[in-house]
């Protein structure tokens, strides 16, 4: 159970982690003088792919589903949380090695000039270490859930030692129903002279 604490917490923690990447700076162009309205063009995690703060949001909701899942379920979401990290982990690496494309569309969209007219208005372009960041919290996110696929069908299902003790209740009480005095059998019995109290 301790291992499921701390795969559980770790999840949203390193989800959180991502989440705070995807909303920083990932590139930042420093455009000519003159080639628009601005001199900097600065670009999000989250302008670069959209699909980055889903997938942190998605990272939160496995580890909440954790907490109540069963056993074969816990495998289905810790390979969820593999594909998650890996998904966040591929964006960051394709950042890292083109960041002029990754944000070539924002420009474009900023500017309305695309294509090889864009080169000309870019004098410099510089990468973030948020993308490291978000690198590390997807490779970090794909291990624990490789670690909940093995280990989650060895945690002990929570439900079971409640789901004992009201059984066990409602055992108790029909027993103690059998056990009770039965007013009308007890009603004739006197009717007829006997006494209900006298063992049988």
């Amino acid at each position: 159970m301790r291992s499921k604490l701390w795969l559980i917490a770790g999840i949203a923690l390193v989800s959180a982690g991502a989440l705070l990447a995807a909303s920083q700076p990932w590139v930042s162009l420093e455009l000519a003088p003159g080639a628009a309205a601005f001199e900097v063009l600065v670009v999000t995690g989250q302008q670069v792919n959209a699909a980055l703060t889903a997938i942190a949001l998605a990272g939160f909701a496995a580890a909440l589903a954790l907490t109540i899942a069963g056993s074969g379920f816990r495998r289905v979401l810790g390979v969820l949380v593999v594909l998650f990290g890996a998904g966040i982990a591929a964006i960051a690496i394709s950042v890292l090695i083109d960041p002029w494309g990754a944000a070539s569309g924002r420009l474009a969209e900023a500017t309305g000039i695309a294509g090889d007219a864009q080169l000309e208005m870019v004098e410099r372009s510089s990468s973030s270490p948020f993308i490291v960041l978000a690198l590390a919290c997807g490779a970090l996110l794909a291990l624990l859930g490789a670690l909940v696929a093995v280990l989650g069908g060895r945690w002990g299902a929570a439900g079971r030692k409640y789901a004992a003790r009201e059984d066990r209740g409602v055992r108790d009480a029909a027993a103690r129903e059998d056990d009770a005095p039965d007013r009308f059998s007890d009603w004739d019995r006197l009717s007829e002279g006997g006494d209900p109290t006298a063992s049988d």
